[in-house]
């Protein structure tokens, strides 16, 4: 079906984690809620952070709090999903995110839209239990990680579809799942940004979670100090990135600023402001930022690895370069000389992920 058909004859409901810091699968969420006028079921819900993206308009049913601290929030969350009953409210049904595909069972015909196969239970498992600070909870979460990830296997049984948000995702949904899965690059609402300069600062946007290794960007810029970074950014409430956060608060240079998370006219303000965005997550599922820094004319550093790989064109929107601390000054260095070269380039590949084009191939997926 087209979007319109879906849209006027598929109520449909979206399944998702949380709405809580504001991160790319809960705007991916709030897209496609707006575009098929469906509704968004949840757990925690922050109401600043949808006032501030702009999606008051979107009906959002919360389940309930979860428990705050990890990984009870997870298994709160999985439990309420797997216990929900919706099925006789819609016709049609997404999931989105880590743990909202757990009410798969009783709600068909399904799609999850896969960000990624949940990473603490594959190939981040070893990581997560090495980071616990001491051996009783190594024990508990070699445990949950166990547990969940054979919970989660059959979970993902009573999927119908999968669909992959980036190639880099598309080959975990094989290796761990053993499925393929068509992939679908995340939208971006291209038409929201806009160039105004190429200013003082360089932009960072992310969650606020050890995965992204900001402090890789501090030592950065820590060694630029003729250099401005402005981070922006939150994270979920009972999350442990609260102790990193605070981590990174305490190790700031003074040439950065950090400022939590902003509304989206502020977002896009400083998008429209900035001299280039910086990236430096491990191995990211696809990431959207700097899908909208090229939509705002702007070049983006990232390094090497993941869902990077497969936006930033090298030496044409920006450059790829090894999560190194002397790659990445380099690679500022460049760039900071004349962003003015990336502009062009930027603005054309922003075109290829945008809202239309995800809205238009979802939109064949969904029927019953």
């Amino acid at each position: 079906m087209s979007l319109k058909e879906n849209k006027e004859k598929l109520k449909a409901a979206i399944f998702a984690d949380f709405i809580g810091a504001i991160g790319g699968a809960e705007r991916i969420a709030l897209i496609l809620a707006r575009a098929l006028n469906a509704d968004i079921i949840t757990t925690y819900i922050n109401r600043e952070s949808i006032r501030l993206l702009g999606y008051q308009d979107i009906n959002i049913v919360s389940l309930g709090g979860t428990i705050k601290s990890p990984p009870f929030k997870q298994i709160t969350a999985s439990i309420m999903f797997a216990s929900a009953d919706f099925s006789d409210k819609y016709d049609f049904f997404i999931f989105s995110g880590d743990w909202a595909h757990c009410a798969g069972k009783k709600h068909k015909p399904n799609l999850w839209y896969c960000h990624t196969p949940v990473r603490a239970f594959y190939d981040l498992k070893d990581e997560i239990i090495s980071r616990q600070s001491s051996l009783p909870r190594k024990l508990l979460a070699s445990f949950w990680i166990a547990s969940h990830r054979r919970f989660d296997q059959r979970c993902v049984k009573q999927i119908d579809k999968i669909v992959a948000n980036s190639a880099n995702v598309q080959g975990r949904i094989q290796k761990f799942y053993g499925r393929y899965s068509p992939m679908i690059y995340p939208p971006v609402e291209t038409n929201k940004f806009r160039f105004e300069e190429y200013g003082d600062f360089w932009l960072s946007v992310n969650r606020l979670y050890p995965e992204k290794r900001i402090e890789l960007q501090f030592d950065v810029f820590r060694r630029l100090s003729e250099e401005n970074l402005v981070v922006v950014g939150g994270y979920s409430a009972g999350d442990n990135a609260a102790s990193y956060e605070t981590k990174l608060i305490r190790n700031k240079p003074e040439n950065v600023k950090m400022l939590g998370e902003v509304s989206e006219d502020e977002l896009i303000d400083l998008y429209a402001r900035c001299k280039g965005l910086i990236c430096t997550a491990r191995d990211e599922d696809f990431g959207l930022t700097p899908v909208e820094a090229m939509a705002s004319g702007k070049p983006v550093v990232a390094v090497n690895e993941g869902g990077f790989t497969e936006t930033v064109k090298h030496g044409q929107t920006g450059l790829l370069v090894e999560s190194n601390i002397d790659k990445l000054i380099n690679a500022v260095i460049e760039v900071s000389k004349d962003p003015e070269i990336y502009r062009d380039s930027c603005l054309l590949r922003a075109q290829d992920f945008d809202s239309s084009i995800f809205l238009d191939k979802i939109s064949k997926l969904i029927c019953i």
